[in-house]
């Protein structure tokens, strides 16, 4: 069972409806069907709310696996933690105004560790 892979994939489809849902709010209010209009604080919400969904997935995945591996939890809590908070700090980072450029570059530094340091961890169980 991955019971801590499942905590934080709950938290992390909290954030990303939390993203969607400011990006649906502004389009209503704003009466902007399609694309971003040339609206700059759309766009950026579009883009907070991308952005995870392009990274979380891998970031998940490879959480399950490395829970799967039977990795001790602290571990795993570990790298799910620097996940939420990579994807927490990058998302009101990148879509605040003005943004906030310590949070945004925090919140991918700490996604891309996680996913990298995962990754090298899973390659070296793999291979002994």
């Amino acid at each position: 069972m991955l019971g801590i892979t499942a905590l934080y994939a709950g938290l992390i489809a909290l954030l990303f409806m939390v993203l969607s849902f400011r990006v649906i709010g502004y389009r209503r209010s704003n009466q902007i069907g399609l694309g971003d209009a040339g609206d700059k604080s759309l766009l950026k919400r579009m883009r907070a709310q991308a952005n995870c969904a392009e990274y979380a997935p891998i970031g998940l995945i490879l959480l399950a696996l490395v829970e799967a591996q039977g990795t001790p939890g602290w571990v795993v809590h570990g790298l799910g933690l620097m996940l939420l908070a990579g994807r927490l700090a990058h998302g009101y980072g990148f879509s605040a105004s003005p943004p906030v450029m310590k949070l945004r570059v925090g919140g991918m530094l700490l996604t891309t560790g996680m996913i990298a340091l995962a990754a090298i961890g899973l390659i070296a169980h793999a291979l002994v």
